[in-house]
């Protein structure tokens, strides 16, 4: 699908279909999705601004496009000048600012609810045509997560502040530089075994633990770069998934076959990750009570034990990745390409072996 000259609706005189001299400010633009999105748009002619907190840690997007075409500018999602700065002259704003968890003044309803808020209301007001706010499959105001509420709160700011803006919900996002099949891996690297949570009896029918529904890297960035090249999409919320269905054995067993580390998938109550994430969260909360400490993120926090019990998957009441002409990509064409890293040495140079001598 070519996204570089989609037409325009009739009547609508405000679009981005000509992408020459087009600007396009990136919020969260030097995370995972962010480095795949910049590559996409500069590919399809738009200059890029990348609005972050710390710039040096994202000049590796520089190359990302032609000389001069992405643009670093420093920006805070809680500072209102810094935002209005870096949308001044923009044609299309895109809002990626997200954290899994909660540290210091970094909390959800900062950036999830309020940040998100500050950014439509600054695109609004310097008369921004495009705003494609991504927020996350689940949102919801009546989860028992803290991160769904937030999501489904930032979703409403948004909405009120930029009525046109889309929304996007990503499930789990999958691809090379990835936080969820890589930290399985890593996983399996480490340990005997691939343990994963469930309700319901192990290895049984049912018992194989939340659904996901993965998407890759590679469509969500192509969706949101077709969200702000087509007024079609205007003021619409599209939910974004992969082609299959997983439960959680089933990832695990995706990850086991491609490291080949050959591990025991276990099935462990949900009590056995709620407990240490309450205990580690406690100790977490004291320790950031003194300034000087800086600590890595958790391994697993009590709130996302509750995300994780509730699964990620389509609605099936939105659309989806069809609805911008994507055939989404399967897991199994992806993943193998990156876990192979995980692999035991021996394992990996019989296959260069076999490879050369076939």
């Amino acid at each position: 699908m070519s996204l570089k000259a989609l037409p325009e609706k009739d009547g609508d005189t405000s679009g981005c279909g000509d992408m020459a001299d087009k600007l396009i400010t990136i919020f969260g633009g030097s995370g995972f999705v962010g480095r795949h999105l910049v590559r996409t748009l500069a590919s399809q002619g738009w200059r890029v601004r990348v609005a972050v907190r710390d710039i040096r840690k994202a000049h590796f997007l520089k190359p990302a496009g032609d000389l001069g075409q992405i643009a670093l500018v420093p920006a805070s999602i809680s500072d209102p000048a810094s935002i209005a700065a870096a949308v001044e002259g923009a044609d299309a704003v895109i809002s990626l600012v997200g954290i899994l968890y909660e540290s210091r003044k970094r909390t959800f309803e900062t950036v999830h609810e309020k940040g998100a808020e500050l950014v439509a209301r600054a695109a609004m007001s310097a008369g921004v045509r495009r705003l494609v706010h991504v927020s996350a499959l689940g949102a919801n105001a009546n989860s028992p997560s803290s991160y769904a509420r937030s999501k489904a709160a930032g979703e409403r700011a948004v909405a009120t502040a930029f009525p046109s803006a889309t929304i996007i919900r990503p499930s789990v996002v999958f691809g090379p530089e990835d936080g969820f099949f890589n930290r399985f891996g890593s996983i399996a690297q480490k340990l005997p075994v691939l343990p994963f949570f469930t309700d319901t009896i192990p290895h049984l029918p049912g018992g194989g633990g939340p659904k996901f529904q993965p998407v890759y890297v590679g469509d969500v960035a192509a969706a949101i770069t077709a969200a702000v090249s087509d007024p079609h999409h205007l003021g619409k919320t599209y939910e974004l998934v992969g082609p299959r269905v997983y439960d959680m054995r089933d990832i695990m067993q995706i990850v086991n076959r491609e490291t080949m580390r050959n591990r025991a998938i276990v099935g462990l109550p949900y009590l056995a990750a709620e407990i240490p994430a309450r205990i580690f969260g406690f100790i977490r909360t004291l320790v950031e009570k003194i300034p000087p400490v800086s600590l890595r993120a958790p391994f697993l926090t009590p709130d996302q034990v509750a995300l994780l019990r509730l699964g990620n998957v389509a609605s099936g009441t939105l659309p989806g990745l069809e609805a911008f002409g994507i055939t989404p990509t399967a897991a199994e064409v992806v993943v193998p390409t990156y876990l192979k890293r995980f692999r035991p040495i021996q394992q990996t140079k019989r296959l260069r072996l076999q490879h050369r001598n076939g």
